[in-house]
């Protein structure tokens, strides 16, 4: 099988394994918000922010780097190269994890003050393990996908994902019968986050422990731990940078709109919270599409990588090719179905009602566009990164990010836009992060894709399927009324959108039957398609 087969199983897989992750955590974050409420979702999705900042310091450079230099030396045979990347990044990982932990478990009263929210301390202090247990996992995920082996990372994705939703609603409701504690309620529902994170680990290390052992010795030369550690933080430190300086972005952009809702705009402390909750909610169904994204990323990283270390040029770009092409046809209807839907689809997802739902409604319209840009942003990133030049992402999303912030700040200012101004900073942000890259990559790769055509192959099937969701759901608004079942007037729409997209998508030839027999049961597919 070649790299680009190999990427494209490897993507599948973990593709199944994210609708799987994404349908338990709409079980798990839509009971919860209807245990917490907003107040103790916003709560939740605060401790999540400050742990996220931690974790991109930890682990968004390190697994690239570490898949990287994993993939290059076993494209080669040596093995001996591959049991050195592994021991050296997890002497770095432990450390930064411990540090992470730390952080987060003294200073969580700090922290949730920052965040104009000082009752979602225990949801920090919660968290705090997972911090350094994330690590762990980021160290055993990376020596499996170095090589081109995405199943342990599919497996523990599902396992993390079930625990969480038991042992997370389980506390939650507990804690909240018990107390009545939004906050604590909150540190438990987190807690069940914790504790996932553990039982993934155990199983990771499981699966480890015999694939290092049965790997085979030699190969080639075995560079010193010194030399591997440049070599890994070379490529992990521009990643780094970048990452957790959206991330610290994204805290001073909570910081600086909940500060405009509590001041420009008069809000109480209360209903800011309510405000920041509704926010978080649209967030956590923008990211459901989003996350289809990281299998095609985790996986056509090593892949490229592999292909230019044996100077495979011509395979390297067709495999970028095929990586566009879906990141394509996965993106734009999600774009386009999730910003005509977004208020049936909130309504459903959150509960929302009167006012909150035609703000919800607002948010997630906009949101639903960014699914594009974000996609964009994901993939060119990783084009970049294979082929050396980490640093640029960086660059363009620091500069980008300071715009953003700029936005939101005056948007969210007047009280006419409100939070409103959130997602459109963000839109703003990613377009420009988005242009830059590809701009970047057409000035520096050798062997340049094409990327805009293959992004935008699908773009007639995406507006057809708009037309017809739009028609079906004011059909059914006509002919139900407003207040008919939520689940009918988002289902309904869905359903014929997803049917006409997969009939526009053959008609317009928008995906071939050479991409369809790189898929697994791709023959079947084709043939189904009548491609």
């Amino acid at each position: 099988m070649n790299k680009k087969q190999n990427f494209l199983h490897g993507a599948a897989l973990l593709a199944m394994a994210t609708a799987i992750v994404k349908i338990i955590g709409a079980f798990y974050k839509i009971p919860l918000n209807m245990i917490i409420g907003e107040q103790g979702f916003g709560y939740f999705n605060t401790a999540y922010n400050i742990y996220a900042v931690l974790l991109m310091i930890s682990t968004a450079g390190l697994p690239i780097a570490m898949s990287r230099l994993i993939s290059q030396a076993h494209s080669v045979g040596n093995y001996n190269q591959v049991r050195r990347v592994y021991a050296t990044s997890r002497g770095i990982f432990l450390g930064l994890g411990a540090v992470s932990s730390a952080l987060m478990m003294i200073f969580a009263h700090q922290l949730a003050a920052f965040q104009k929210q000082p009752d979602a301390w225990a949801a920090i202090f919660c968290l705090a393990p997972s911090a350094f247990l994330m690590c762990i996992m980021s160290t055993f995920r990376g020596f499996f996908q170095g090589q081109g082996d995405m199943r342990p990372t599919s497996n523990s994705q599902i396992l993390e994902a079930v625990f969480k939703l038991f042992v997370g609603l389980a506390l939650a409701y507990l804690i909240m019968k018990q107390t009545g504690s939004v906050g604590l309620a909150a540190g438990g529902a987190i807690l069940g986050v914790t504790v996932s994170c553990l039982v993934s680990s155990i199983y990771l290390y499981a699966q480890l422990r015999p694939a290092y052992r049965e790997m085979p010795t030699g190969g080639g030369e075995t560079k010193t731990y010194r030399r591997t550690a440049k070599e890994l933080l070379a490529i992990a430190v521009p990643i780094t940078i970048g990452s957790a300086g959206l991330q610290v972005l994204t805290l001073v952009e909570t910081n600086l709109y909940m500060g405009q809702l509590l001041t420009a705009n008069g809000m109480s402390q209360n209903t800011a919270d309510i405000t920041k909750g509704i926010y978080d909610m649209c967030f956590t169904v923008f990211n459901m599409p989003c996350a289809f994204m990281v299998p095609i990323t985790t996986s056509v990283l090593p892949a490229i990588t592999a292909l230019l270390t044996t100077k495979n040029f011509e395979g390297a770009k067709a495999t970028e090719e095929s990586a566009a092409r879906i990141t394509g046809l996965i993106s734009l209807p999600c774009a386009v179905g999730l910003s005509i839907l977004a208020t049936p689809v909130i309504s459903l997802l959150g509960g929302y009602t009167g006012e909150n739902l035609i703000l919800a409604g607002k948010i997630l319209a906009i949101l639903g566009v960014n699914i594009f840009f974000y996609a964009t942003i994901q993939y060119t990133n990783v084009v970049l990164q294979s082929h050396g030049y980490a640093h640029i992402p960086v660059i363009n999303t620091l500069l980008c990010g300071g715009v953003k912030l700029a936005v939101v700040y005056v948007l969210v200012g007047n009280p006419q836009i409100g939070i409103v101004g959130a997602p459109i900073g963000m839109a703003l942000c990613y377009l420009c992060i988005g242009v830059m890259n590809l701009i970047a990559i057409n000035r520096v790769v050798p062997h340049k894709p094409r990327i805009l055509r293959n992004l935008l192959r699908p773009a007639l099937p995406a507006v057809l399927m708009g037309v017809v969701v739009y028609g079906a759901y004011r059909l059914l608004i006509a002919v139900l009324g407003s207040g008919a079942s939520r689940v009918l007037l988002c289902g309904i729409p869905v359903g014929v959108g997803v049917l006409t997209y997969l009939v526009c998508v053959v008609l317009c030839k928008a995906i071939s039957r050479e991409d369809c027999l790189l898929l697994p049961k791709g023959d079947k597919i084709s043939k189904i398609l009548r491609l």
